[in-house]
Parts: C-alpha cells; structure tokens; sequence
C-alpha cells in the first residue's frame, strides 16, 4: 500500500486531576480491575500533578519524526491519535481525511506483540472507521512490532553500558551486579497466544515473552561490547501487574526478584524499561519510586536505565518502518520476526471483533 501520512497511534493519559479516574476508567473498562486497584494507581497520577508524561513526549516525539523526514526527503503528515484520552482515535482519523488523505500507516508506541500492545490497536482504529463513518473511505495499516530494530535496542544497550561502568567506578563489578529488564507484566493466557498460532511454543513461553528475551540478550550483549566488561547476570521481569489476583499474570515483579538477588549476594541493580518506548507514569512510579525503595531498603545500589524516548537511533528505526511502507528496500530482520500479524494472531478473549491490516 501507498501511503499517505501517518498516525502515531498512543496510549493516551491524562493532563490533568479531573482526567485521572476517567482515563483509568476506560483504560480498564470490561477487564474486571477491581475498583480499588484503579484508587491506588490514580494516586501515582495525582502524585505527578495529574498529568501523564506521555502525551508531552508524543508531541516531542513527532516533532523529531518530523525532522527525520525533512533529513531523508520525505513529503508525508504525521498525525497524533489515543486510545484512551484526547485526541482521541476516530477525530484524527477525522482530521487526516478532511486533509485529504486515504491511506494511513499507524505506527504504535508499543514494540512488541501482545492483545495489548498490538491487535487492540488495530480493533480500535477498526472501530475508530466506523465511528468517524470513513469506512471504505480511508484504509489504515497498523506498522509491525519494532522490538528488534537495532535503533530501538541501541539506546537500552548504551544505558546499561553507562550504568556498569559507573558501578564499576564506585565498587561494583559485574559479578556483584545484576541487571533486571522489566515490562508490563499481562496474563499467562495472553503471553501464550501472543503472536500468529504457527509463532507458538507448546509448552514454552509465548511470542511476547521471547520477543523481550531476544530484545535483552541484545542489549546485554551491546552493553559489554560499549563497556569492554564481561556481560552481567540478567534476567526478564515484571512490572504494573493490574488484573484480579485470581487471574495468573506473567512473573516476577521486580521488586520480589530484587529481593531474592540481594538474598542471592547481588549489590547493585540496574534496572531496564526494555518493555516502553517513553518514560511515562508506569516507568516513573514502579521503577523510580517502588523498585528504587525496594532496592535502598535491601542496601543494594540502585540504577534506572532510560527508555529510547527521542533517541536518534531510536527515532530512525520508527522513520525505517515509515520507508519502507513507502516502497523503500525491506527492513532485514535479525532473527526473522517479520511478517508476524495475521487476522489469527493476539486473539480477544472476550470478542472478535472488526480489525484494520497489520504489518
């Protein structure tokens, strides 16, 4: 497909006291989160003011893919859509074709394939078409999940680089070191259908789970090629777990594989937002503030790596996907995780329901 412009298609947040419970009230509508639960996270969102980072540094973000396309020569619109606060799905879909447009290409904030983090985003802008009534009149392909582009996994790698060597100044060398990638955690049942049914592993981890596995041992071992050091122990954890307790989530939460690393002998953690694009309330409250805590509490020394943000590496990996939407040469991947979207792949549990193309 041609394209036309393109849609940074988001999370969304809110910007502002009087949004917080209901942004947290759409995030969760129909999952069964308890109401106390969405009590406790607004009080992470007060505790910033009431406005999420995230829509700031979607707008900074555009502005450096704005840039990128002046630098390499392309002529093409970036639009700004949420999935759970203004501006909402269906107006930007709005604005794009009162501008003219008709063919989109929607590049998510999320790397990696889960219900969540993938196929939701196509089911919302299905049905963000038909809300807008430019069913037929406008055709939008989701961009595939970028987990292994190297300019998202660089910024990681350099990070933990850093994070080591400065360890290593202060006393702690790899071997009293441990680093802890983390992502949102999301139900066992979703890990193990992530990804087309032909992706799956019977009786192993599912796509997400391995496709954050192969972004950290990358950024582990760019990490020891940046410091010169030997590699760290590693390992993959979890964060912001949301759901009802009976319901089984991926595991551990950082801050019990904190303590059994400091039960273990670990002096120093460096912890990775491997799963996020941005350093939003998520990355902020449960790394900065609970896993930081956890760690002092443990006497264990204590770095957060950053996210890719508007790294420029990171940055070029996002305009790669938009070149070759356009017909530029295809994108190698390393291992070959192309070409994972289907009509099958990250099923709804509760629905199917209507969806757009995925790359």
């Amino acid at each position: 497909m041609t394209i036309d412009a393109v849609l940074l298609a988001s999370f969304g947040g809110p910007e502002g006291p009087d949004e917080v419970m209901p942004f947290l009230e759409r995030v969760t509508a129909g999952r069964g989160v308890p109401r106390e639960r969405l009590e406790e996270v607004s009080h992470h969102y007060l505790a910033l003011g009431g406005v999420s980072p995230i829509n700031a540094q979607n707008r900074l973000l555009i502005e450096h893919l704005r840039a990128e396309f002046g630098v390499r020569g392309i002529d093409l619109p970036i639009y700004w859509g949420n999935r759970n606060s203004a501006p909402f799905f269906a107006d930007a879909l709005r604005e794009i074709a009162a501008d003219g447009h008709h063919r989109v290409l929607a590049i998510a904030t999320s790397a990696y394939s889960s219900y969540s983090g993938c196929r939701q985003y196509r089911e919302n802008l299905a049905a963000a078409l038909a809300e807008a009534g430019l069913e037929g009149a406008l055709e939008i392909v989701k961009a595939r999940p970028y987990f292994d582009r190297p300019g998202f996994v660089e910024p990681f790698a350099e990070g933990i680089a850093k994070a080591l060597l400065a360890f290593d100044a202060e006393g702690f060398p790899p071997d009293s070191t441990h680093v802890f990638f983390t992502t949102h955690s999301i139900p066992t049942s979703m890990d193990e259908t992530s990804g087309p049914e032909a992706s799956r592993v019977a009786g192993g981890p599912g796509l997400y789970e391995r496709q954050h596995l192969d972004a950290a041992g990358r950024a582990i071992a760019g990490a020891a090629t940046i410091s010169g050091m030997d590699a760290p122990d590693w390992s993959l954890v979890y964060q912001s777990r949301s759901g009802p307790p009976h319901i089984p989530w991926l595991g551990p939460d950082i801050s019990d594989a904190l303590r059994e690393a400091a039960a273990n002998g670990t002096e120093a953690a460096v912890v990775v937002p491997i799963g996020f694009v941005s350093d939003h309330v998520e990355v902020i409250w449960d790394l900065d503030n609970e896993a930081q805590e956890t760690a002092t509490e443990l006497g264990m020394a204590f770095a957060r790596v950053s996210t890719p943000g508007v790294e420029p590496a990171f940055v070029g990996s996002l305009v790669d996907l938009v070149e070759e939407a356009t017909g530029g040469a295809a994108l190698v991947h390393e291992p070959n995780w192309a070409n994972l979207c289907s009509g099958a792949c990250c099923p709804n549990a509760r629905a199917d329901l209507p969806i757009i193309v995925g790359g």
